[in-house]
């Protein structure tokens, strides 16, 4: 089956039986570039689980602006919508496609039954709370204690251990809605970090030198 084959790089995660159980039951799904793959409000049937590419987690607030919680990488499943599943409540976050991203769907009531029934998905399902856990930690000791040009390095070499590339294909724009500021602020740091030969700035992409 497809979906069994595009679960071979977890076996070292999940045991024969749950991958069996997985492939019987999961959909395929593929996202392009800034596709919403779970929206504010939603019911959700399905959890996530990321095959390829990667994945940005936001909070909106009440004028519409959008706040950064953690990047989702190969492997990873999103935390805000198991417990939004858990608890039978409507979506509480945004998850949009960082780039081109293959993810696998699973039906919530598996989820939970198997929960119960499989030490390896119960493993998996508390080490994903633990880890997007310490990566909102991370976040919210950015926001409180780290400057934005800080912040925005950060930011930088950040996606570059997530890409795989010192090349990062991205609007001053886009980084500044993730970043929760305005274009302008941007557009003045990353010239900061020009300056310092951190990176170096090109059309619609950023080079970082150091990391």
């Amino acid at each position: 089956m497809v979906i069994e084959k595009l679960l071979h790089p977890f076996d070292y995660l999940f045991d024969k039986e749950i991958i069996n159980d997985i492939a019987k039951v999961a959909i395929i799904k593929s996202f392009k570039k800034h596709d919403i793959i779970i929206d504010i409000g939603q019911d959700l049937n399905h959890i996530p689980l990321l095959i390829n590419g990667n994945i940005k987690v936001l909070r909106e607030d009440n004028d519409g602006n959008e706040l950064l919680l953690y990047v989702l990488e190969t492997g990873d499943t999103c935390a805000m919508s198991l417990t939004c599943c858990m608890a039978k409540s409507k979506s509480k976050i945004r998850a949009m496609a960082d780039e081109d991203a293959t993810v696998i769907m699973i039906p919530i009531i598996n989820m939970r039954a198997w929960f119960n029934t499989n030490e390896s998905w119960r493993n998996f399902i508390l080490q994903s709370y633990q880890d997007r856990f310490d990566e909102m930690l991370e976040t919210i000791d950015t926001l409180a204690f780290m400057k934005m040009d800080e912040r925005l390095f950060k930011y930088l070499t950040n996606h570059v251990k997530l890409s795989g590339s010192t090349t990062l294909k991205v609007t001053h724009q886009e980084i500044a809605e993730d970043l929760h500021t305005s274009r302008v602020v941007i557009s003045r740091l990353l010239k900061q970090l020009e300056k310092e030969s951190k990176i170096q700035l090109g059309r619609n992409r950023i080079v970082v030198l150091k990391f």
